[in-house]
């Protein structure tokens, strides 16, 4: 379910302890609604049969076991029937417990299944930001270990809490109709109960908040170094590693102890507590018994309700550490689910049209012409022609550290526009703005995309006129056809087999053993990083874009490869805007402009020849004479 989430609980602070609980169970909703009552309701009633069944040893003890005492021949009819009774009440019970444990069971799988989705579709709408800032290890952390966690205080915390509260409702109530003195010594006992409760509770959550966060940093660290083990042998890091690993290691270790203290203390002072209550009831009600004060019936049952009012309490200590856990997870992800997603105001879409009478309408049917339809009455159509400009663009990703100082540039339809400069110059900059992974702030400058301001576009719109091939390839588990097809899902076959032809990935997918159907495994490990690479700029071949960006595109690829496939790269940019950034200035010669970039500011621009002519800073690197840092 997509909404069972309740959003409107958002007002409750993640950090709030009953904010988070009332939104965690907020969850069970209307889907587990049925399930959860009949679940509490099964935990009533075997909370009330334990109850039961404890103060039936009165009558038993007092009106049939002590009146049987020298008798030679009693009747025992009324003794089997309180026996049966105190058999049905048990089983009772037990048939209780076994379906509330199976409901709770299946409400909290489907709650932590629910919540997953949820966090999922989040994450889906987060910037790009939030992962460039965080490792893999960090992010599937949320996942794995914080979702996890919250299961406890669901199918174990809540029951157990329910339990305890009958129990000792119903012990007390029980307590005062036996003997009131005795009750008396039970409340001192329980008050003492409570105030250690409360307060160990109370100084533990940071403590358990803090244990998550070290989870957290340890398995992203982890994740990292296993992901690097070829760069670490290679420069010979183990030791480094292994050091970093153990200072992670050792925060987490102290957090540990932390909180396994907490949850180690409060278990056995409750326990001992309950010890010394059932000791001291029992040596003086066994006086009152003496004396005759008290019945010998009235006592068992006393005791035995004793014995129940501190079970619920010790098993709620046992379950102090999970609950702890679970609401210190339970806050982490509901933080993550309170970001605020990707900002969209965009309200132009990218729509198919076709001309009638020389104007462009739009249509449902695919004509693989695609036009801007502006909101406005009636809707105004802009053909998307691939008209990139930005003007006066200043840009940072860190206050005070500016990325882009005040950059222009045009890039009309069909152009080739080269980006040359440094490491950090500002050309992956570029590229990310046009796809509005970062926005431009107001009033320091702005892109358009076929004279509309791209702010104005829809970002689903705007990244779907814009094909992007990364330095970085990212495959999927499944087959090299379906990984081509990633680029347009509604792609034929026949269509995905054209484009690995003109990346020239055809020719090694044919020598595969299943060709097409080929399975990868592991990000395309079962490949060589060029032939991976080759399958990327397929998959964007495939969506047939308006407008290219090539970031190092065949920077992976041998010298070889690259000749082979530099006619079906030219004809994959043929008629399209591209934006070609790459280190092997080879690679540019033919671009129809060629921009520099250094320090964030464009400092030359012209062909090939130009440039080579002013003898400036691409000619400089062009001869050898200077390189890229």
């Amino acid at each position: 379910m997509a909404d069972t989430g309740y959003r409107q609980l958002r007002t409750s602070r993640a950090n709030d302890v009953m904010g988070t609980i009332v939104r965690t169970f907020s969850y069970i909703g209307k889907r587990y609604r049925f399930r959860f009552i009949a679940a509490i309701c099964f935990t009533i009633l075997s909370s009330l049969t334990g109850i039961i069944s404890s103060y039936l040893f009165t009558p038993i003890i007092n009106n049939y076991i002590v009146p049987f005492i020298g008798q030679s021949n009693p009747d025992m009819s009324g003794f089997m029937r309180m026996l049966g009774v105190m058999v049905a009440v048990y089983s009772g019970g037990l048939i209780s417990s076994y379906c509330f444990s199976k409901l709770m069971s299946l409400v909290s799988t489907g709650v932590l299944n629910d919540m997953r989705q949820d966090l999922f579709r989040v994450m889906e709408k987060l910037p790009v930001k939030f992962f460039d800032t965080r490792t893999h290890g960090e992010v599937m952390n949320y996942y794995t270990n914080d979702i996890d966690t919250i299961r406890p205080m669901i199918a174990d915390g809540f029951p157990t809490l329910i339990t305890t509260m009958i129990t000792i409702v119903g012990c007390f109530a029980f307590m005062f109709a036996l003997n009131f003195r005795l009750t008396l010594i039970m409340v001192v006992f329980f008050s003492f109960m409570f105030v250690v409760t409360y307060l160990l509770a109370k100084g533990s959550r940071k403590t358990f908040a803090g244990l998550q966060k070290q989870i957290s940093n340890i398995n992203g660290y982890t994740q990292e170094m296993f992901s690097g083990q070829k760069v670490i042998k290679v420069f010979n890091h183990e030791k480094q590693t292994m050091d970093g690993f153990m200072e992670f290691n050792k925060k987490l270790h102290e957090y540990s102890l932390r909180t396994n203290a907490y949850a180690s203390v409060l278990m056995p002072i409750n326990a001992n507590l309950s010890y010394i209550a059932y000791a001291i009831v029992a040596v003086i009600g066994s006086k009152m018994c003496i004396e005759g004060n008290m019945r010998i019936g009235d006592l068992t049952s006393f005791l035995l309700f004793v014995r129940q009012f501190g079970g619920p309490i010790s098993n709620l200590s046992q379950q102090f550490n999970g609950i702890m856990m679970s609401l210190a997870g339970a806050e982490r992800v509901f933080d993550l689910m309170d970001r605020e997603g990707e900002l969209d105001f965009g309200i132009v879409e990218l729509v198919n049209v076709e001309e009638d009478r020389e104007e462009l309408v739009e249509t449902d049917r695919k004509t693989e012409r695609w036009a801007w339809k502006i909101p406005i009455d009636p809707p105004k159509y802009v053909e998307l022609k691939g008209d990139i400009r930005l003007n006066n663009v200043t840009f940072s990703y860190v206050e005070g550290k500016t990325v882009l100082k005040d950059v222009s540039l045009y890039a009309t339809p069909g152009q080739k526009i080269a980006f040359v400069g440094s490491t950090g110059a500002g050309k992956t900059t570029i590229t990310n703005l046009i796809n509005r992974f970062y926005d431009v702030e107001d009033l320091k400058g702005m892109i358009t995309f076929d004279g509309i301001p791209i702010k104005e576009i829809k970002k689903d719109d705007l990244r779907r006129s814009v094909g992007v091939v990364l330095q970085d390839t990212n495959l999927f588990s499944g087959t090299i056809m379906d990984n081509i097809r990633y680029g347009r899902l509604d792609a034929t076959d026949e269509e995905c087999i054209k484009a690995a032809k003109i990346s020239n990935a055809d020719s090694f997918i044919e020598r595969l053993p299943h060709g097409y159907q080929t399975m990868l495994t592991e990000n395309g490990s079962n490949l060589s990083q060029g032939q991976r690479q080759l399958l990327n700029i397929a998959r964007a071949a495939v969506a047939d874009p308006p407008v290219m960006v090539l970031d190092e595109a065949t920077s992976s690829i041998d010298t070889h490869t690259e000749k082979l496939i530099e006619k079906g790269m030219d004809e994959l940019m043929s008629g399209r805007t591209t934006f070609v950034i790459a280190h092997r200035l080879s690679t540019v010669r033919n671009a129809n402009a060629i921009i520099v970039l250094e320090h964030g500011q464009i400092i030359e621009r012209g062909t090939h020849e130009d440039l080579i002519a002013q003898k400036g800073r691409y000619y400089q690197l062009y001869t050898g004479k200077a390189q890229l840092e």
